[in-house]
This record gives C-alpha cells, structure tokens and sequence, in this order.
C-alpha cells in the first residue's frame, strides 16, 4: 500500500452467537447442552463460528499488510473515541454498520459481509477478499460513497443520541406511555406503546411493519386508505418519519397526532409525563439509552450530520 497517507483504520467487531453461549454458560460443553436441549442444531452454531473467524483472519491480515490499525468489540462503541481522520471498517451483520454509523461524525464506513451466504448484506457491499481494494481507494479518496441520513433525539439537559434506522421513545416495561406531543402547532396529552421515528434506511424495517400492520386492520374494518402499499424513503432522505404505536384515547389521552413528516423545518417535542422507566433507544440497543423520565423534554430532528457508507 505503497504511496498511501497513513490513516488508522479502525476494525469493529462482534461476538458470534456461540461466543455469547459460552459467555454466558462458561465452557463450550455447557453451551452445546443448553442448545441441544432446547432442540435446535449446535452445527450451525459452530459453522457461523468458524465462518466468522475465517472472515476475521482474512480482514486482519490486510490491515496489518497496511500497518495502522485497531480492532475494538461493538460493546465498546458508546465510549470509543474515534479520530477524524479514521477509516472505519464493520465486520458483521446489517446491524453492526448500524450501531457503528451513528456514532461516527462523517468518516468513511466499509461494511464486510462474514458469510454472504447466510446474511443478505444490504449494508454490507464487500467480502473479506475484496475489502483490501475498498480500502485502497477510500485512503486515497477516490472512493464512492451513499449518504445516510440519521435521526437525532436531543433532551434539554444536553445529551443526544443518534439513530441510523430508528428511535423508539416510551416505556422500558410494557405499560403504557404517558407523555405530551407537539408536532407543528398540534399539541396533546397521549397515552400508547411509544413513538418510532424511523430514517430512510429504517423505513425498511419497524416502520414498515406499523404501517404495513394499520393498513391490514383498516381493510379488516373495510376501510379504504387512501394509498394503498407501503413505500420506504430513499437512504439519504431530508425526512424522518414517525408513528404512534397503539395510541389509547381516553378523557385525559387524544389521538390525532400519531403518524407524520419530520423535517428540517418541523422537529418533533415530546414532553414525558411518567415518573420512572422511560426510555429513548435507538436501533434496537436498549442498553444504550437516554432516560425520558417527568419532566424531559426530548426534541427529535434530522441530525445534522450523516453516515458515509462506502459502496
């Protein structure tokens, strides 16, 4: 890699499912009972395993053909600090690129599908053979890139957290929300299962499933909508999109403010009303969360800054 600026590339990892059994178990024959036992196939535990150490071998040994680099475990993200002048490399499933992204601040990510032939990869353009060319050209700027649009919860304390697909804020237990929500000039006490507010990129996902679940139980009750299907936003969308999840009228709850737009110009308050457990995570890691406990006011915007995915 010869005639190449020297930049730290930063490898992010994740355990396999097997290496969580173990973990959690102590030793590999514990783990392998416990799987057995519950009937499933411990095999397929042990190819993933061996198609991710393999993997691993393989984008460890460019990075070390390259020279500066640093491999850290996706449990270590909330507190790493990256560089600014880092490159950054996920080698996992969609949803490693995703935890990753949103804590990066415009630095290049190449997404390394593992086993192509066991996770769709859609974030996930390259294989470990064809990482090092990948990284040949984003160290010398000649790369190709998407951007992601991310969304961005901000309380008035100061903390943020930013999300690649979603948020969800609400409860952390199954009970209901409680919570006051301005949208525009709209403004109202609600109680529900917590609020999505989905990007782009997610709009493939959770979002997908809520709307997708309302326009079923609307034809349930011969309802017709007004556009029928469901169409997700592109990646790099200027929009969020949120929805109310099952939103509970009652004397002191309305329920007109649950599915809309949030843009630029148009940031989404909410306003907690309940005294313990309320959460805001974003893209499904709820040990990485913000507290919306009485009193919180939480502004959901589009962040102000976006994810560069190599493709």
């Amino acid at each position: 890699m010869d005639g190449i600026v020297e930049r730290k590339v930063v490898l992010v990892t994740r355990q396999t499912r097997l290496e969580e059994l173990v973990a959690r178990f102590h030793t590999l024959a514990q783990a392998k009972f416990y799987v057995e036992h519950l009937g499933a196939d411990f095999s397929d535990y042990e190819r993933e395993q061996s198609a991710y150490a393999e993997a691993k071998k393989t984008v460890l040994a460019t990075l070390q053909a390259y020279g500066r680099y640093q491999v850290i475990d996706r449990a270590f993200l909330p507190n790493f600090l990256f560089g600014r002048e880092d490159v950054v490399v996920a080698l996992g499933q969609d949803g490693l690129v995703a935890n990753t992204m949103k804590y990066l601040e415009g630095q290049p990510l190449i997404g390394v599908n593992p086993e192509p032939s066991r996770y769709d990869g859609i974030l996930l353009p390259y294989e470990p053979p064809g990482m090092a060319k990948a990284l040949i050209e984003v160290l010398r700027d000649r790369f190709v890139a998407k951007e992601v649009t991310m969304a961005k919860a901000e309380l008035t304390n100061g903390q943020a957290l930013y999300a690649v697909n979603d948020l969800f804020i609400g409860p952390r237990t199954h009970v209901s929300a409680r919570y006051e929500i301005q949208f525009g000039e709209q403004r109202e006490t609600q109680s529900s299962s917590g609020l999505i507010v989905s990007t782009g990129l997610g709009s493939t996902g959770w979002m997908k499933s809520i709307v997708t679940g309302a326009l079923q139980i609307a034809s349930a009750y011969n309802l017709k909508a007004k556009n029928v299907g469901y169409q997700p936003t592109t990646w790099d969308s200027d929009k969020l999109t949120f929805a109310v999840r099952e939103p509970f009228p009652s004397r002191s709850s309305a329920a007109n403010i649950v599915y809309g737009s949030i843009s630029g110009k148009q940031p989404l308050k909410l306003t907690s009303l309940m005294p313990e457990n309320g959460v805001i995570f974003s893209d499904g890691i709820e040990k990485d969360f913000l507290e919306f406990n009485s009193g919180t006011l939480a502004t959901i915007k589009v962040a102000e800054r976006k994810g560069i995915l190599v493709t």
